[in-house]
């Protein structure tokens, strides 16, 4: 997928985040600091480091600058309702950066935080991988949790099969 133009561009993107905090908003109070197993990302980390990676990683080599990711620590927040405050805050920070982007500038080169040089539009697209990448890892932590979650599409497996003919 190119992307061509901005303003299409973060409609998608916020679509994609509205997914991604449907399951943020699933993660039990009690449940943030809980990980399958030690030195793994726990569910909190999991949040703070798509929030932050999002705005100190990508949005800033986006706009030309080099990364500004160091952590994604519980100094960003450690209580559920702090983290998806910090996810909410920074994410808009990113769509303003964003949203002062021309259609032009997306086949401009911008720096990667690799050191190397790649279209920006391409980098947005990684930025949207990444996310998605970690909502997968979000579902599957709190399947271990037998906690549910939402479908992603409006329609679970079960109501897929259920609809499917033979």
């Amino acid at each position: 997928m190119e992307i061509l133009s901005v303003q299409p561009f973060l409609q998608y993107f916020g679509n994609v985040r509205e997914r991604t905090m449907k399951v943020a908003r699933r993660v039990p109070a009690d449940k943030i600091d809980w990980s399958y197993a030690p030195g793994k990302f726990t569910l909190g980390d999991l949040l703070r480091h798509i929030a932050i990676a999002e705005r100190y990683l990508f949005a800033e080599n986006i706009r030309g600058n080099p990364s500004r990711y160091t952590s994604h620590g519980q100094e960003f927040g450690q209580s559920h309702q702090e983290i998806l405050a910090l996810m909410e805050r920074l994410h808009a920070e990113s769509v303003e950066i964003f949203s002062q982007l021309t259609d032009s500038s997306l086949q401009e080169k911008c720096v990667n935080v690799g050191g190397t040089e790649i279209t920006r539009w391409k980098w947005m697209r990684s930025m949207v991988e990444h996310e998605i990448h970690h909502r997968g890892q979000l579902y599957l932590y709190l399947g271990l949790l037998a906690i549910d979650t939402p479908p992603l599409y409006g329609l679970t497996s079960e109501d897929v099969r259920a609809r499917g003919k033979a």
